[in-house]
């Protein structure tokens, strides 16, 4: 299989793979919620991206308690590492679609891979600032607009993560977590259509909270 360099932007990246008989995209591979995906310690020798649904990536800590590092949401890719194996687990959160694009072992794949290994380390980065924020409310509200704004910015998205997820990405409680979204609902600056359906009322009030 050869990648070839990206005709436009992160999302075209499963057009711009091809095996060496010029066939084109790769199947989509469903996974059943809580399935795995790839486990901590497994050869990295692929890439993924989800076509639908929505990814948790995490690590278990030495006294058993979860951190997840990163959510990945459909036309998202992941999976890339510097050291050839994967220092995370990565596991479905509902029914999920992944497209496996196994990676070849000549130099084309680089030029494909910067700017996807680029944006993966900026998210990473985002995400350390977040949790360097001494106040729940304030990972909170980051945490809302970051999905808000990767679902197409729209004012009403869903949260396919439950909050024990929400609360093991943000380093906080599940009880914090959901006294948070309270008092967000209470002072009128999100509405809850339902657990996992989000509408951003004052988006200003949320972002000067976020920062």
């Amino acid at each position: 299989m050869t990648i070839h360099p990206l005709p436009t932007g992160f999302d075209a990246f499963p057009f711009a793979v091809a095996d060496a008989s010029g066939n084109a995209l790769q199947p989509v591979t469903c996974f059943d919620p809580g399935s795995e995906i790839y486990a901590q310690g497994e050869k990295a020798d692929c890439l993924y991206q989800v076509e639908f649904g929505a990814v948790r990536v995490y690590r278990l800590l030495a006294d058993g308690r979860r951190q997840i590092a990163a959510f990945h949401m459909a036309g998202e890719v992941f999976g890339f590492e510097t050291d050839g194996s994967h220092h995370f687990f990565a596991e479905a959160i509902g029914t999920t679609g992944i497209r496996i694009m196994r990676l070849a072992s000549s130099g084309d794949v680089s030029r494909a891979l910067l700017p996807l290994a680029l944006k993966s380390l900026v998210r990473a980065q985002e995400h350390l600032l977040v949790l360097g924020r001494q106040h729940a409310p304030e990972r909170v509200a980051a945490f809302l607009i970051d999905m808000a704004e990767r679902q197409g910015g729209d004012t009403r998205f869903d949260l396919p993560m439950s909050r024990m997820d929400i609360a093991d990405y943000l380093g906080l409680t599940i009880e914090t977590v959901s006294r948070v979204f309270t008092k967000l609902k209470e002072k009128g600056v999100i509405r809850l259509a339902s657990l996992r359906c989000v509408e951003i009322v004052r988006w200003h009030a949320l972002r000067e909270m976020s920062e």
